[in-house]
C-alpha cells in the first residue's frame, strides 16, 4: 500500500508545477506530471475549492469519488485571487516555477496583470499551458468548454450508440481526458525545447480541438470522400464483422481483422462456406454485406458460452474478448498482476483507491507519492518551504482570507 512517503526519484523529479486548474482536463495533466515524479501544487479557491470535491456521491471521507481520481501526487494550497495579496502571491509563484497549467477563461491572466510583457519580463522560464474549450481565437473562443457539449458539436456523438438509435456520448469524459493527454504532452514538448533555447513558452490546448483530433480515421475518411460518417454501434466502419456478439452466458467481442482470421472464424463456426461466398470472401465484400454475415455469425455463437468460445477463439488466433462490467474488469486477475489499483493511505489512517497509472518506466517508475490533497491541506508547508513566505506573514493572510 502506497502512502504519503516520498521515495524514488521519477521522470520528472526536480520540476515544479503550478496547477492553477479546476474539474477534470487539467487536474488530469496535473496529475500525470506528478505520477511522473514533478512537484504539483494545487492552487484552489479559498472555500469551495475544486468544484468536483462535490461532484458525487460516491464520498470518500467528505470527498468525491471524481475528485479522487484526478488528484493524487499533488500538494494543495487555497489561494484568493480576487485581492490584491493574493495576485502578488500568484506573481511570486509563477516567477519560480516550471511550468504553469491554468484552465481560466481567454484573457483572464492578461486582465490580471501577466499578460505576455509581465511573463517575458519576470518569468522568461516558464511553460505556461493553457487549457480552454475552444482556443484563442475563433467565433466560439469566448465560449467555456463542456465535454458533453463538445462530444456533441465535434461529430464524436454521432457516430456512437446504436445504428438504429440516437447518439450517444462517450461513457467517461474522453474529451477532457484526452485533452489533459495532450497537455501534458505539450508541456513536455516545450521543457525539451526550453533545454535548448534556456526559454520557456505558450502551450495552448482546447477541448474543441481536440475533440476533433479524436475523430481519427472516422473524420478522414469524410475528409477523403466526401460521404456522411455513420453510426455503427458496436461495429467498425471499415472492418467486418468487428462487433459484439451474444453468447448463450454473455456477450464476446469478436475483432476479425483481416481476411485470414476470418477464415478461421468461419472453420471454428463451422461453416467454412462463407469463405467462398462472393458476399463474405473479402473485407471489402463483408463490410458491404455487413448484416448479413453478422447475423450468419451471432446464429451460432448463441449457442456458445462465452469463455469456451474464447479459448476456442484464442487457440487459432481470433482476437476476441468477455464484455466485462466494469466490477469484472477492475477484479480482473490481469488487472492485479498489472498492478492497476492502487491503494494510497493518509497520514490520518484514511485509505484511498485509484486507478493506477498505465505508464512503466523500468528507471525512474511512477509512483503513487501523494494522496489526494484536502482542501488548503499544505498551504503553510507549500508557501513557506517552497516560496519563502514567512510564518507571520502567513499568518497575516491566513487571518486576511488571502490564503486557507
Amino acid at each position: 500500500m502506497a502512502s504519503d512517503s516520498i521515495t524514488s526519484q521519477g521522470a520528472l523529479d526536480g520540476l515544479r508545477v503550478l496547477d492553477l486548474t479546476r474539474v477534470l482536463a487539467g487536474p488530469w495533466c496535473g496529475m500525470l506530471l506528478g505520477d511522473l515524479g514533478a512537484e504539483v501544487i494545487k492552487v484552489e479557491s479559498v472555500g469551495a475549492g475544486d468544484d468536483t470535491r462535490a461532484w458525487g456521491p460516491p464520498f470518500v471521507d467528505g470527498e468525491s469519488a471524481y475528485f479522487l481520481g484526478c488528484n493524487r501526487n499533488k500538494r494543495g494550497i487555497c489561494v484568493d485571487f480576487g485581492l490584491p495579496e493574493g495576485k502578488a502571491l500568484l506573481a511570486r509563484m509563477l516567477g519560480s516555477v516550471d511550468v504553469v497549467l491554468d484552465n481560466f477563461k481567454t484573457g483572464t491572466l492578461a486582465r490580471w496583470g501577466f499578460d505576455e510583457a509581465w511573463f517575458k519580463q519576470y518569468a522568461p522560464q516558464l511553460v505556461r499551458c493553457s487549457i480552454t474549450g475552444y482556443g484563442e481565437d475563433g467565433p466560439d473562443a469566448h465560449l467555456p468548454g463542456y465535454d458533453f457539449i463538445l462530444q456533441a458539436e465535434s461529430g464524436l456523438m454521432s457516430i456512437c450508440g446504436p445504428q438504429d438509435g440516437a447518439a450517444t456520448k462517450y461513457g467517461v469524459a474522453i474529451v477532457d481526458l484526452a485533452t489533459g493527454m495532450m497537455a501534458a504532452n505539450a508541456v513536455q514538448a516545450a521543457l525539451i525545447a526550453r533545454f535548448r533555447t534556456g526559454l520557456g513558452q505558450k502551450v495552448e490546448v482546447c477541448l474543441f480541438d481536440t475533440a476533433l483530433a479524436l475523430l481519427a480515421n472516422v473524420g478522414n475518411s469524410h475528409l477523403a470522400t466526401g460521404k456522411q460518417a455513420q453510426r455503427y454501434g458496436n461495429g467498425h466502419p471499415t472492418i467486418v464483422p468487428y462487433t459484439t456478439f451474444d453468447c448463450a452466458d454473455g456477450v464476446i467481442a469478436i475483432a476479425v481483422g483481416n481476411d485470414t482470421q476470418f477464415e478461421r472464424l468461419a472453420q471454428l463456426l463451422g461453416h467454412d462456406e462463407w469463405v467462398s461466398d462472393p458476399r463474405f470472401a473479402r473485407n471489402a465484400d463483408r463490410v458491404v454485406h455487413r448484416l448479413a454475415i453478422e447475423a450468419q455469425v451471432a446464429s451460432v455463437t448463441v449457442g456458445w458460452k462465452v469463455e469456451a468460445l474464447i479459448a476456442a477463439m484464442r487457440g487459432v488466433g481470433i482476437p476476441c474478448g468477455r464484455v466485462n462490467s466494469v466490477a469484472q474488469a477492475l477484479s480482473n486477475d490481469h488487472t492485479m498482476a498489472r498492478q492497476m489499483i492502487t491503494r494510497m493511505q493518509r497520514a490520518d489512517g484514511q485509505q484511498v483507491s485509484s486507478l493506477s497509472s498505465p505508464l512503466k518506466l523500468k528507471d525512474t517508475p511512477v509512483q503513487s507519492r501523494r494522496t489526494p490533497p484536502r482542501l488548503g491541506e499544505h498551504t503553510r508547508e507549500v508557501l513557506m518551504q517552497e516560496f519563502g513566505v514567512s510564518a507571520v506573514q502567513v499568518d497575516e493572510w491566513m487571518a486576511k482570507g488571502v490564503v486557507a
